[in-house]
């Protein structure tokens, strides 16, 4: 028959280290409701620490692609507000071509006409040459300096880019930031020709100041070139807008990623807290328990049976 044999030293080693291990427990426990994370380090859970690494990742490539959507935003809204700026104007120039075009008026009633397009073509040079949030050209495309210049007649001339930079929104996505110069300024004229809005106000002045033989109808020929010239306006308008509800669709979206990382996150590295405390307190139960039962088991010994 086999004979065992437990030997006090071992008893209390046992007794130790399980007491140990509890009181271990307990204490993750309770480091984990002070932190509310599940893990301390990596090697509690690999697995799950790779996946909230890459969680981070895409959380740091958000906030990238946020910044990059806000401020094409912010230039986009810049541009609409620059073109619904110059609709304005060339709405004026409309009137004032509408007015030059009666054959009553006089030289200078024409000449006083046409001081004021020089001040309109004057307007939109400037509003041609607007900046973006950054103080680069708004519509000078890849530019570090003006988008327009004036050669030595006067005329405005584009020097900008052929296309405007466009910003990352994450996914593969993209967007423009706004407008070249010519995308919206440039059209053709009403026999066909190409032509732009800056040079057709700046003719049609000229002519009412007196270099045009008839200027009532070079007046009434501007009238429908200018009509092109709003329908392009119009046009860049349109697009710079579906830009910036391209950018929305792109942010919900992301919004929506985020969310849901965010949840992934609290599932895989952060505790629940109302479990959490039913552990912690299952911990301290047993391990008073244990310490209790290992009080009175080492008190006793066989000298106090044999009395």
């Amino acid at each position: 028959m086999p004979i065992i044999s437990t030997s006090t030293g071992a008893f209390f080693e046992r007794a130790r280290q399980d007491i140990k291990g509890l009181r271990a427990q307990a204490e993750t426990i309770q480091s984990q409701l002070g932190s509310g994370e599940r893990m301390a380090r990596s090697s509690d859970d690999p697995v799950a620490a790779s996946r909230l690494r890459t969680l981070a990742r895409a959380d740091s490539l958000s906030r990238i692609d946020t910044a990059n959507a806000d401020r094409a935003e912010s230039d986009l809204s810049l541009a609409d507000g620059a073109l619904s700026d110059i609709s304005r104007a060339l709405g004026r120039a409309k009137e004032l071509a509408t007015q030059a075009a009666n054959d009553t008026l006089s030289d200078s009633q024409r000449a006083s006409i046409g001081a004021e397009l020089d001040s309109i073509e004057e307007t939109l040079f400037s509003l041609a040459n607007a900046r973006d949030s950054n103080g680069k050209a708004l519509f000078g495309g890849e530019g570090t300096g003006a988008a327009y210049v004036r050669d030595a007649a006067g005329n405005a001339v584009y020097v900008g880019t052929a296309s405007s930079s466009e910003l990352p929104l994450g996914e593969g996505l993209s967007v423009a930031r706004s407008l070249t110069g010519p995308e919206f300024l440039n059209f053709n004229d009403a026999a066909g020709n190409p032509t732009d809005l800056m040079a057709v106000v700046k003719t049609l002045s000229d002519a009412l100041k007196g270099a045009a033989a008839d200027p009532a109808g070079a007046a009434r020929a501007a009238l429908d070139t200018l009509a092109n010239g709003l329908d392009a306006v119009t046009t860049g308008q349109t697009v710079v807008g579906t830009r910036l509800a391209w950018i929305d669709v792109v942010g919900e979206r992301r919004i929506d990623l985020s969310e849901m990382r965010a949840a992934e996150e609290a599932d895989v590295g952060s505790i629940e807290i109302g479990d959490a405390v039913t552990r912690l307190q299952q911990a301290m139960v047993v391990l008073e328990a244990s310490q209790a039962s290992f009080s009175k088991l080492s008190g006793l010994s066989l000298f106090n049976q044999l009395r």
